[in-house]
């Protein structure tokens, strides 16, 4: 079942654990490579400063059927896992990094996803 992809972000809209995040402005589907892609752009701009929480995980399988098969015969097997992400949700938190390193860090970060995305600083709550 595809689901859908209507609506905004009902839960993760905030930032939680570090001070500086990136949020997404668009919808879609994000790949557990895409997400990869981004942990490891991320970590090679801070060289082991700071810290990096993961804010989505790929828990929706996409099934693919092979090339050049004939219809029918069942739906195919598991191709590859994706994360559905609606506007508003925060797909990344860093911490312990200036904001200007931040900002560097997620805009590569941004660059290696298909979404719309902003850089977003936590709000102080009472």
């Amino acid at each position: 079942m595809k689901g859908q992809q209507a609506g905004y972000s009902k839960g993760g809209n905030f930032i939680e654990f570090g001070d500086f995040g990136m949020q997404a402005l668009g919808r879609g589907r994000i790949t557990d490579r895409q997400i990869e892609a981004c942990r490891v752009a991320i970590n090679r701009y801070f060289k082991r400063r700071g810290k990096v929480w993961i804010r989505i995980f790929p828990d929706k399988p996409v099934s693919k059927k092979p090339a050049e098969t004939r219809m029918g015969k069942g739906k195919g097997g598991t191709d590859h896992w994706v994360a559905v992400v609606r506007p508003g949700r925060v797909l990344f938190e860093v911490g312990n990094v200036t904001k200007t390193e931040a900002q560097n860090a997620l805009r590569r970060a941004a660059a290696k996803i298909a979404l719309k995305t902003r850089f977003v600083e936590r709000l102080e709550r009472v």
